[in-house]
């Protein structure tokens, strides 16, 4: 990474090589659309190369770090074409054939994977599960508060003492 953040590109084509199939997979499975997901994935490593040198490793894992990047773009896509009525029922998702790990199943072999994993797992179960379907589908406070069927004050508030667990947990 700060190789990268110097403009070194070869550093680049290195950190694209190591972990741009885990981030596809984070991209495929939030938008369950492949030219979408390499749109998305395009724009991470645009983004990565803009932005290498505001990486912090004492705050995450350059796993971590990318990961998060990619994951927020593709909920950005995710929510737009929503906005534009695109968006297909996440029950309607084809299953993708991909025979690589899955993004969390990737994640979930390195150590902050198994950190987050472990935290999650110390959450009531509706919160647990709240906190999981926002993160990988990326549906918001009041789409989440529908679905369930929920107040929405009470659905942020699960979410609100849920994240406040997991930062604690995990030390933060």
């Amino acid at each position: 990474m700060r190789a990268a953040a110097g403009g070194d590109r070869d550093a680049l084509r290195n950190v694209f090589d190591r972990t741009s199939g885990k981030l596809m997979a984070i991209c495929l499975r939030i938008l369950n659309d492949r030219d979408e997901a390499e749109d998305v994935l395009q724009e991470v490593y645009v983004s990565v190369w803009t932005r290498a040198a505001s990486f912090d490793p004492a705050r995450a894992s350059p796993v971590t770090w990318l990961a998060t990047i990619a994951r927020n773009r593709a909920i950005d896509r995710l929510r737009s074409r929503r906005s534009r009525g695109l968006a297909a029922p996440v029950e309607e998702a084809l299953e993708l054939a991909d025979d690589r790990p899955d993004a969390f199943a990737a994640a979930a072999e390195r150590e902050d994977g198994e950190r987050i994993h472990h935290c999650l797992g110390t959450l009531e179960p509706r919160t647990q599960k709240l906190i999981r379907i926002a993160f990988f589908e990326g549906l918001s406070h009041s789409e989440l508060a529908t679905r369930l069927g929920e107040p929405l004050g009470t659905v942020k508030s699960w979410i609100r003492r849920g994240l406040q667990s997991l930062k604690k947990c995990l030390g933060g």
